[in-house]
């Protein structure tokens, strides 16, 4: 199997899906949880996926992070080295592309409890490497202006456990802006949040894809949230019933 596959697309697509089929086994027999699913996001804009529990949202988010494996389709995504098809790369490949290409927010902030906000983002950029000392102080300068971006330059260097869950979600959006991603990945980020802070992390996501022209797929079950993105699918036992916007 080839490292990767390089195909032709739109310049301005950053994520791209095509027919995708997922399964799990289930007893005697197999379960669809992602049914010949289609979309696309440009970069600079938002796609929200909503339904009902066990519809195959975070299964679909899966899927685009290459943490799950389809059966069929292609999942085509914009790197700095050409478009990939994520359902033909290797393990190897596809932690590479997770660690430079795709940022991740999880519903729970998932921070390292003993590092500083700070800490947090530089670490990202260490990632299967020794740093020099000059990337050591690359990396402090885009954590700082990330931090910066995201309302919290006065807590870099607080522990985490100092922080809010609202301000723990902030730090966790800048991190995952660390590598200068293609594609950010938003999976329930503001289901455990009080109804404010649920909604200064999506003014954050939303505003941070615009300005550094990344790609945003959110999984949600709040409607208010999901009308708030540029477009919406909508999905039931794992296939797409309705999509609205562009």
């Amino acid at each position: 199997m080839p490292r990767t596959a390089l195909l032709d697309a739109p310049a301005t697509t950053a994520l791209r899906m095509e027919d995708v089929v997922l399964t799990f086994p289930d007893g005697d027999g197999r379960v669809t949880a992602v049914d010949h699913v289609s979309l696309s996001i440009d970069r600079s804009r938002s796609l929200a996926v909503t339904g009902p529990s066990g519809s195959g949202k975070s299964s679909l988010l899966a899927v685009a992070a290459t943490l799950a494996r389809p059966e069929a389709g292609q999942v085509w995504l914009e790197t700095r080295d050409g478009v990939v098809d994520l359902a033909a790369v290797n393990p190897r490949r596809a932690a590479e592309l997770r660690r430079d290409e795709i940022g991740i927010v999880f519903q729970q902030s998932n921070l390292i409890e003993s590092l500083t906000a700070r800490e947090q983002l530089e670490a990202m950029a260490w990632l299967g490497s020794r740093p020099s000392r000059a990337r050591r102080r690359d990396a402090r300068e885009r954590a700082d202006e990330l931090l910066g971006v995201v309302g919290l330059a006065a807590a870099a260097d607080r522990s985490v456990g100092a922080l809010s869950g609202g301000q723990r979600q902030r730090v966790a959006v800048a991190r995952a802006l660390m590598t200068e991603p293609s594609v950010l990945l938003a999976d329930e980020p503001t289901s455990a949040l009080d109804s404010e802070s649920g909604q200064v992390v999506m003014d954050l996501l939303l505003s941070t894809a615009r300005e550094f022209e990344v790609a945003l797929m959110l999984v949600t079950h709040d409607a208010t949230m999901a009308t708030r993105c540029d477009a919406q699918i909508h999905l039931v036992d794992g296939a797409v019933t309705k999509a609205t916007g562009r």
